[in-house]
């Protein structure tokens, strides 16, 4: 073999290798992307979505309106937390209200789901941000088990009804997912956003200063009386009946929640979503949230925040929890497709503008 040959070869390996390396990684990514293979990842939880969907709105409680609020702490959980949201005497509040839909033009008697998201912050730049529902509990264990739970409950186009097949094998393997649907089928209807208890389905820990541990989940108990729909009631409810009652209370006054920690004891199961702790754990009052104010998400504010519940502040960790971990991966998607379409000028009613079609 002559020196030029060697050379040569010895130039094209390196290149080879580059080459190599370079369509290793292009697979890598394409396959954490989910481009490709059987692997659940986050695009596989809004494959349903479809590809007309209004630019600029959340991929899912897509219909919501925006709030402003303070959160006057008790300073009760100052000895099981170092988060200076319980310390000191007031937090602003920025939220929102939704309702549990992926259609932001819903009716609001369409679905039984309401929701409240806000992100708390303290006098130490430090946030906390939370996603709650009237859910008492997750309607799986794990994440994987809304996807199988949405195959399942398809509805078959020759019979109108979901597959009997699918659906059984769906409970064989997620038997804990008929707690939730009885109490889909059962659990009253709220007429108001304001009467709502909203619950952190997903366990959390509070450390304090020495780094003591405790697992906690969270709910937002409100002040106004409980009240419900009818069936009639709610049959014949106008279009926006929930966001109009909402905006009227709040010329009445401000509306109120208490923020009620619950802690675990031994043997309850932190990382099951799906599993409801006993109503006699320990319960504190951390704090009192005040709503003085809704406004139009139009107006960005709310409609310009991520609420992943993983984010929260120094003395507050995030559990195992398979769905937790899931949720911030999904709740990233929906916030890097709605604001990239807001910055190319693709959304229109989701920034306050209206369609227009040119002449032709």
């Amino acid at each position: 073999m002559d020196k030029k040959n060697i050379k040569q070869k010895k130039v094209l390996i390196p290149i080879v290798f580059i080459l190599m390396l370079a369509v290793g990684l292009v697979l890598i990514f394409a396959w954490s992307a989910g481009l490709f293979g059987n692997r659940t990842t986050t695009k596989s939880f809004l494959k349903d979505i479809p590809e007309s969907f209004p630019a600029g709105y959340r991929r899912a409680h897509s219909k919501g309106i925006c709030f402003e609020g303070t959160f006057h702490s008790t300073g009760k959980l100052s000895p099981f937390s170092k988060a200076k949201v319980f310390s000191q005497d007031a937090s602003s509040v920025l939220g929102r209200f939704s309702i549990g839909t992926v259609d932001p033009f819903a009716a609001d008697n369409s679905t039984r789901t309401v929701s409240m998201a806000m992100m708390i912050s303290s006098d130490d730049n430090q946030q906390w941000r939370m996603k709650l529902n009237n859910h008492p509990f997750f309607v799986t264990h794990d994440a994987e088990g809304v996807i199988r739970r949405s195959d399942a409950y398809k509805i078959d186009s020759t019979t109108g009804k979901p597959n009997p097949t699918l659906v059984t094998a769906f409970l064989k393997d997620y038997p804990e997912a008929q707690n939730f649907l009885d109490w889909a089928e059962s659990a009253p209807w709220v007429n108001s956003f304001a009467v709502a208890e909203y619950n952190v389905i997903n366990a959390f820990y509070l450390v304090n200063s020495n780094g003591d541990k405790h697992a906690v989940r969270w709910s937002m108990r409100p002040h106004a009386p409980f009240s419900a729909w009818t069936k009639e009631e709610r049959e014949h409810a106008s279009h926006d009946y929930l966001f109009d009652d909402l905006k009227e209370r709040l010329t009445q006054g401000p509306l109120y929640w208490d923020l009620v920690i619950t802690f675990a004891e031994p043997g309850d199961e932190i990382e099951n979503p799906s599993k409801a702790w006993p109503t006699n754990r320990r319960q504190i009052v951390a704090g009192v949230l005040e709503i003085k104010r809704v406004f139009d998400q139009t107006e960005g504010g709310c409609r310009d925040i991520n609420f992943d519940p993983t984010k929260v502040p120094a003395g507050i960790e995030v559990s195992k929890d398979p769905v937790l971990t899931a949720r911030a991966g999904i709740y990233a998607h929906s916030y890097n497709a709605r604001v990239r379409e807001i910055g190319y000028g693709k959304a229109t009613d989701a920034v306050g503008k209206k369609k227009t079609t040119k002449n032709k």
